[in-house]
């Protein structure tokens, strides 16, 4: 018998929905690093609108389910006799049917509606993090060009500073660029983003005074910090440690009385290299010359900045391959005392998807659960009544 019937339908549709409710889940988890004061705005708008073009599909499938709702009985008629028809559909209730499609329509149209995400509550949120003020300071004097690391000194610096800014967790950033003299190119910030914006656009022409003065790094860099503060201070030095223009030890000394802690990465090899001048096509066409003419050989020097790094009670470490001096060096970050920072962010609307869904599983479970067949009581009393005329028919043409 060639009835349609809806129920394959509905496995498959419902199966498609629970991807869409785990990445709802996840989405909508609450943080738990931070404290949240917020306030809210009463709005709405789909996540996902894309989705919202599947309800045009809808009236079609609504067409087709009522077109095949009231063609059941002709395609009945197709394979038995007239006669029969009445017998077999007798138990047929054609109101329970429609009412059924219905509920399938609003199974498909609240789910089309749960997985296009309706959102609203819109918080602009002050977002409160613990942690320490982080100034990064790098060399991008033109020694960084040289190339006992690979691929040069300042490509392998921006890559552990990346490496940190990974791991770092509510402290906030900034970076201090130096050669001769120092700037400030990235305040503090707990933007992350945007002081790895800052930290791409570094490179060995951005400082115009030539040389390189890590005096003018440790100064610049405690200037930055908030000067009331005696604490939560933490400079980490990215360079080689040539320092050409003296008076460190009293610029470090002048921050260890701010309470900044100095730390230092050293970048390069204590053998060192050659530093490289290049043409705009990037090809070597010579190497820096003292003013004797002699070709310069660039190397790192550790000593001075283990000195710097143990003067203010930080440590000092180099730079390897593997960047695992990352992890020992933010693990010493992590042991400071960290004091309560703050930062102004505006949330995205929150997901109110279980809504639509959960109507959607609402009509799904009551399309499921009622039966298309008449209730058994109104069933046997039809038959009773029929069965009482058939009797009063025999019996008046018996009787004639």
């Amino acid at each position: 018998m060639a009835v349609f019937s809806c129920q394959g339908l509905l496995l498959p549709a419902a199966v498609c929905l629970l991807p869409a409710c785990r990445e709802f889940q996840l989405s909508t988890e609450p943080a738990t690093k931070f404290r949240v004061r917020s306030r809210e705005r009463r709005e709405m708008h789909f996540a996902r609108a894309e989705y919202l073009s599947f309800l045009w599909a809808v009236p079609a499938l609504g067409i087709f389910l009522f077109w095949t709702l009231r063609s059941r009985r002709r395609r009945l008629e197709r394979f038995v006799s007239p006669p029969l028809v009445p017998q077999l559909t007798e138990e047929f209730s054609r109101r329970k049917a429609f009412l059924r499609t219905l509920l399938l329509l609003g199974f498909f149209t609240f789910g089309i509606l749960a997985l296009a995400r309706p959102q609203w509550g819109a918080k602009l949120e002050t977002v409160r993090r613990h942690g320490v003020d982080i100034i990064v300071g790098l060399d991008t004097s033109y020694s960084m060009n040289t190339e006992d690391v690979a691929p040069n000194r300042l490509a392998k610096a921006k890559s552990e500073i990346r490496t940190l800014l990974e791991k770092m967790k509510g402290d906030r950033i900034g970076i201090v660029t130096f050669a001769g003299s120092a700037v400030i190119e990235c305040p503090l910030t707990l933007d992350y983003g945007a002081a790895s914006l800052f930290l791409d656009v570094a490179n060995t022409e951005i400082i115009p005074d030539p040389g390189t003065s890590l005096a003018a790094a440790i100064e610049t860099a405690t200037s930055a910090f908030i000067a009331k503060e005696r604490k939560y201070k933490v400079l980490i030095l990215f360079t080689d440690g040539e320092d050409l223009e003296g008076q460190v030890d009293s610029a470090a000394d002048k921050a260890k009385d701010a309470g900044v802690i100095i730390y230092a990465v050293g970048i390069g090899t204590p053998v060192g290299r050659p530093i490289p001048v290049r043409d705009q096509k990037g090809d070597i066409v010579e190497y820096r010359k003292d003013p004797n003419g002699q070709v310069i050989i660039s190397s790192l020097d550790e000593r001075s900045l283990a000195e710097i790094a143990t003067r203010t009670g930080g440590c000092y470490f180099r730079a390897t391959t593997s960047e695992n001096e990352m992890d020992a060096l933010y693990d010493e970050i992590s042991k400071l005392e960290k004091k309560e920072l703050e930062s102004r962010l505006y949330q995205n609307f929150e997901d109110q998807f279980q809504y639509p869904l959960a109507l959607a599983l609402l009509c799904l479970a009551a399309e499921t659960w009622i039966s298309e067949r008449r209730k058994p009581g109104r069933s046997w009393l039809q038959k009773a009544q029929r069965w009482r005329s058939q009797e009063t028919e025999a019996g008046s043409s018996n009787a004639a």
